[in-house]
């Protein structure tokens, strides 16, 4: 089979080009850097705020299923306003949300920037480690007792310690960038409804905060603050997530409005401890350890992310003087809804239109804080999504779910014919982690063995490839190996990746139904759109890359690319 003659490959040590062709290359790259330095503007001397939007789980043909709904000041100001690359992937194979946004942060591929899933294994502790755990930096307390509230992201689940800071982050992102360029004066702010996006897009010189399912207050670390800023406690000690206990998520406008008004009903949607599968959502009570979940898993949690982020603007005094502030404000809620009730559903229509209205809102804060005239602005998505495979199924497509504990059965059930019992250590989506102690104790060839266990994974139903880590270094033409080679970290990637064929999940038991993950195109598939000062309104249909965003924001403020950015310069911005 092919995927055979694929996997061989990796096992062959392919030779050195000679140093006429490196020496080629070199030029190649040189050249093609002073072509694009040539065609780059100055800096608007009038940007006093980058505000970068990112939106958790926004697959860019989304804006144009529901771009009739959008109302003047939102996603319709931007796509009108702006350059809008409407052909934007990602090149990486484990399209989740700490490597998407950190990709977008730093420009560069999880290769490089370290962050390769939202888990994985910490060989030095022995143990799964969440990606942005840090002992060191305890989440500061905002109350004196808090319920711990249920926790539902799987990543979460496996988190060992509460603390939270950049430190596992290996490249410089832009915002670190912006604060080295200007001797440490622009005002850097990352905020969400995840700890993770807001962390990745502050980089390690900015200030992070992001929402509590616990208690519904905003949070951060002792990486960031001794203590909150009086501000935060003020706005905390209002408890505005409480005011919505016992209430409800209601449609924004009439069912008829909707294009997917009647896929409010699908039996393998998630009820969520009562929240239910159709309109009107119902919120538990306050004091209920899910309520501050189906908070976020609604338009309230964009909501509350606006009204804090309103209050950072004004009390940090953001855009208020010469030198460029940045501010990253990555909304959660899209993706919550997506992993309950899927990328095709009612919930999911009506989420993204109030995120329409709630982007408005902010759009018209910032224009009379700071003024749009001075605002560079992008958005972008992490990632995309997929629809639920029992969707896919009932369209006619072969689609389902890998259970973790069948694809571990089969991996162990081949390490057997060479004599070694539960040869897999730990397996996180997408990686598999193999027992090298027990692989030596039978003086067993390790590529053999990781070959064999690869090959039996690639002929099981629902996975497409199963990718040895060994010489994934070697030059391979095929783009799932070029995606999963832009996800492997030599420390921190697994000795096997595992591709699902298109629209079969690789999914973790419990509620969530809903996943991304993949490197098919409705997971890579994001819009990216920049607006601002001297920018062009124009839509682009060229294929582009999200590590293209990092550098062009760079070069729009006159600065070099983040350190290890291997982007591109979105050459329509500067047109």
């Amino acid at each position: 089979m092919e995927q055979y003659s694929i996997i061989n490959k990796l096992f062959r040590t392919n030779n050195l080009p000679d140093c006429s062709v490196l020496l080629a290359l070199i030029l190649l790259l040189i050249t093609s850097g002073t072509v694009q330095a040539q065609d780059i503007k100055r800096r608007s001397p009038n940007i006093k705020l980058v505000l970068q939007i990112t939106v958790d789980g926004l697959r860019a043909d989304l804006l144009n299923r529901y771009g009739k709904s959008f109302g003047k000041g939102g996603f319709r100001y931007l796509m009108q306003k702006g350059v809008v690359y409407e052909n934007a992937h990602y090149q990486h194979a484990n399209t989740e949300t700490i490597v998407g946004h950190t990709t977008l942060a730093t420009g560069t591929f999880p290769s490089v920037h370290g962050m390769i899933g939202n888990v994985w294994f910490d060989r030095e502790a022995g143990e799964l480690s969440y990606n942005i755990e840090d002992p060191k930096y305890p989440i500061i307390p905002t109350r004196e007792t808090t319920i711990k509230g249920e926790q539902l992201d799987p990543a979460q689940k496996l988190s060992r310690t509460q603390g939270r800071s950049p430190s596992v982050i290996l490249a410089p992102t832009f915002s670190d960038g912006l604060a080295a360029y200007y001797g440490g004066r622009s005002k850097i702010f990352g905020v969400s409804g995840k700890d993770r996006s807001a962390v990745s897009m502050a980089g390690k010189t900015g200030k992070a905060f992001w929402f509590s399912v616990d208690n519904g207050d905003f949070v951060t670390s002792t990486y960031y603050y001794d203590g909150y800023p009086d501000w935060v406690h003020k706005w905390n000690s209002q408890r505005k997530a409480d005011k919505y206990s016992g209430g409800s998520w209601k449609l924004l406008e009439d069912s008829s409005t909707y294009l997917l008004g009647a896929q409010d009903n699908r039996p393998y949607e998630t009820d969520l401890s009562g929240f239910g599968r159709v309109f009107p959502h119902r919120f538990a009570e306050s004091g209920n350890k899910i309520f501050y979940t189906q908070i976020l898993v609604s338009p309230v949690g964009d909501k509350l992310l606006l009204d804090f982020t309103k209050e950072l603007v004004e009390n940090e005094e953001l855009g208020k003087d010469s030198i460029p502030d940045y501010l990253s404000v990555s909304f959660s809620s899209v993706d919550a809804v997506n992993h309950f009730f899927g990328p095709s559903s009612l919930e999911n229509e009506d989420v993204v239109r109030q995120l329409d209205r709630i982007l408005a809102e902010l759009l018209d804060f910032i224009d009379k804080i700071v003024g749009l005239e001075n605002t560079l602005i992008v958005l972008s998505a992490d990632h995309g999504m997929a629809d639920m495979p029992e969707y896919m199924s009932e369209l006619g497509f072969d689609a389902g779910r890998l259970d973790p504990d069948k694809i571990v059965s089969i991996a162990n059930k081949s390490g057997k014919q060479f004599g070694i019992d539960e040869i897999i250590r730990f397996f996180y989506r997408p990686y598999l982690y193999l027992d090298e102690k027990k692989i030596k104790s039978v003086k067993a060839d390790r590529s053999e063995v990781v070959l064999a266990i690869a090959k039996e994974l690639s002929n099981s139903e629902g996975i497409a490839l199963a990718v040895p880590s060994s010489n994934i270094f070697d030059f391979n033409t095929n783009p799932l190996l070029q995606y999963v080679h832009r996800n492997f970290h030599v420390s921190r990637s697994g000795d096997i990746y595992v591709i699902q064929q298109p629209y079969w999940f690789l999914f973790e038991k419990g509620p969530v139904v809903g996943m991304h993950g993949s490197p098919w195109s409705y997971d890579t598939h994001v819009p990216i759109i920049f607006a601002g000062p001297g920018i062009k309104a124009g839509k682009v249909q060229r294929l582009v890359h999200p590590v293209d965003v990092a550098p062009t924001m760079s070069a729009l403020l006159g600065m070099s690319p983040p350190g290890s950015s291997q982007g591109s310069l979105l050459k329509e911005v500067f047109q």
